[in-house]
């Protein structure tokens, strides 16, 4: 790997700090070739400071070390992208990441949808939607919903009509998120319990 640390006049580059799971970014920092050969020999992110003039380890003093996982290079060879495993939060101020986000898995839309129906089940006393509707009604007939659109999913994976499969796969899905809810877990738990079986 080619890095251009003469690019600018300080022999520093930007050090983009990535979780390796999440794929959130945690913090930027400034890597000299020293800190980045340290680094690889240690495995626990090195920086230099600016400010200090030195070398510094992330959690050399709180603890929250950010361990190794990979190191890239970007297409001028002068900006790294280092994907890390985090131990406890990056930030100094004790937030996941310096822009005070959750360092958690984000799945897209369903991420979305889940809060949606958060939401619902929080203020289902007040909701006049379909899914506070399902929560005011139960886990039984929550699940009962699930059980029903398992079926049709089955029945149309059987046919060839693939929009009627999607569809009532969407449903499945859309029931199971609610089921998940009323039960107190959300699509995160079902990652963690993948990961320990892969």
């Amino acid at each position: 790997m080619k890095i251009d640390f003469n690019k600018n006049k300080d022999g520093l580059v930007p050090a983009i700090i990535q979780d390796a799971t999440t794929k959130n970014v945690l913090m930027l920092g400034y890597m000299n070739e020293e800190a980045l050969k340290k680094t690889e020999e240690t495995k626990k992110i090195t920086f230099f400071s600016r400010t200090k003039q030195r070398l510094w380890t992330k959690g050399e003093e709180s603890g929250n070390f950010l361990n190794l996982v990979t190191v890239q290079n970007d297409c001028d060879n002068d900006t790294l992208l280092i994907t890390v495993n985090p131990v406890g939060p990056t930030c100094h101020k004790g937030t996941d990441t310096c822009w005070g986000e959750e360092n958690k898995s984000s799945f897209g839309f369903l991420s979305e949808l889940e809060k949606v129906i958060k939401d619902r089940k929080d203020n289902q006393e007040n909701e006049e939607s379909y899914v506070a509707s399902l929560f005011r009604k139960g886990i039984n007939k929550i699940a009962q919903k699930v059980g029903e659109e398992a079926v049709e999913v089955v029945i149309e994976a059987k046919d060839d009509d693939d929009r009627l499969f999607l569809d009532e796969s969407s449903d499945l899905l859309f029931h199971y998120l609610i089921l998940l809810q009323a039960k107190g877990f959300t699509l995160q738990d079902i990652e963690k319990v993948l990961k320990s079986r892969h």
